[in-house]
């Protein structure tokens, strides 16, 4: 069963008058009354949004070209891909360009982080106070070591749909593109998704 929109919600903000006005420019006899009309109008368009949701694939929005970091490498390596790329994670890779993991800012913050927690201020307040950086300690490490793994991966027939909805429960930023053999293809971001919306709205 589909839930209905409250009309609030809805994008654009069809008064009575409009539905009216609407109804008049068909030809015939509608039986049909303007908040009848109105609730059909907002079915339809969830209706569409849907569609369009489930017809978009991950291989339409994502980069195809991708920034990975072998999972041996240093957590400096790391660190200075990221920068170099103004770029919060990467997909890790084994030497047969299998994914393996991700790793993001965030796994590093929680490695420097005396109970886990600490937010990226949180471990400036702690470098401060210890008149050390807590990130020295990550110095020997590799990135196999911090990465998330095993990775959530999608493939590239993944609708936008279904990867909106496993960002939103992992809560999750990217997700890297693998191929039937566990390949890198690819990567979908936050950003690339909601581009998407941009451009099929617009």
């Amino acid at each position: 069963m589909k839930t209905k929109i409250p009309w609030h919600q809805c994008p654009i903000d069809i008064s009575d008058d409009d539905v009216l006005e609407a109804m008049k420019t068909i030809s015939g006899f509608l039986d049909i009354t303007p908040g009848d009309f109105r609730e059909i109008y907002i079915f339809a368009y969830q209706q569409a949004v849907e569609r369009l949701n489930r017809s978009v694939k991950a291989k339409h929005i994502m980069t195809p070209t991708v920034v990975s970091v072998p999972e041996e490498a240093s957590l400096m390596e790391a660190a200075e891909l990221m920068a170099a790329h103004n770029i919060s994670g990467l997909p890790v890779v084994d030497m047969k360009q299998n994914v393996v993991g991700v790793i993001s800012e965030k796994d590093f913050l929680y490695e420097m982080g005396e109970m886990k927690k600490q937010s990226f201020m949180g471990v400036i307040v702690q470098c401060l106070k210890n008149k050390g950086c807590t990130a020295i300690s990550l110095r020997n490490q590799k990135v196999r070591d911090i990465m998330a793994s095993p990775p959530i991966t999608v493939q590239d027939q993944t609708s936008v749909f279904e990867i909106a909805n496993l960002f939103e429960e992992k809560k999750i930023n990217r997700v890297p593109v693998i191929s039937e053999d566990s390949k890198l293809t690819g990567i979908v971001t936050r950003s690339d998704i909601v581009q998407s919306y941009c451009v099929r709205s617009s």
